[in-house]
């Protein structure tokens, strides 16, 4: 039984699936880039916040994800705030 280079054949379907799962975590990670993980927390005033992903500081309002023209790549909402 010969079994020499049967890592390297696949059908053109796996060829494109392997391609995409590698172009969706590319995009993935590009998205999370200029941002960081916020881990759920209380309030001083006892409101429960749910974890997050959160814009790294710059000193700008620019480029945070709630300013309008902006758009949150995580869930796709529009921003709203004026900078």
């Amino acid at each position: 039984m010969k079994t020499e280079g049967k890592w390297f054949r696949s059908s053109p379907g796996s060829a494109i699936q392997l391609l995409a799962a590698v172009l969706l975590a590319l995009a993935l990670n590009v998205s999370f880039a200029g941002s960081h993980r916020v881990r759920g927390h209380v309030t001083k005033r006892g409101t429960y916040v749910q974890p997050h992903r959160q814009t790294n500081p710059d000193g700008t309002k620019l480029n945070n994800w709630s300013t309008k023209g902006n758009v949150n790549p995580n869930i796709g909402k529009l921003g709203t705030k004026e900078p």
